[in-house]
């Protein structure tokens, strides 16, 4: 059975795997440049994988998940809907993007630290999220 850091870890992952799904379906539809385009739904599979092995290790230990927070979805979808407005639609994706892979990062970071007793295997999972957002990150740096 899983300790409680390893749960609070997981429901953590989750939730933030969620708002990067989320973030994406939103901006994908107004994005115009093809190869932009390509790294979104590249990212998006990526989220979406990492989060099925969080709904697996989730099932595995009985626990159903942690949504993310109504207050935070909310501020998301306004400053989503907002900048889609402007104009350069893609430099603002961008911008949009990286700033919530920097959340994300920061977030879990934090999560590993608070949470040091989670399994071995969970730990690896939140790594592993870091290194995806590092990695979109990186790749969207092009388009800001």
């Amino acid at each position: 059975m899983p300790n409680d850091d390893t749960i609070k870890l997981l429901n953590e992952c989750n939730s933030g795997i969620k708002m990067g799904v989320q973030g994406i379906n939103e901006v994908i539809i107004h994005a115009d440049d093809k190869q932009l385009i390509d790294i979104l739904n590249k990212y998006l599979k990526e989220h979406e994988r990492l989060g099925n092995k969080t709904h697996e290790y989730l099932n595995k230990f009985h626990d159903n998940g942690k949504e993310p927070s109504t207050i935070a979805t909310a501020m998301s979808w306004v400053k989503i809907n907002f900048t889609m407005m402007q104009a350069n639609q893609d430099e603002h994706i961008a911008d949009l993007m990286t700033d919530g892979c920097n959340m994300g990062i920061k977030s879990i970071a934090k999560y590993l630290n608070k949470y040091p007793t989670a399994l071995p295997e969970v730990k690896e999972l939140a790594s592993d999220v870091i290194k995806l957002e590092e990695n979109f990150a990186l790749d969207l740096r092009k388009f800001l």
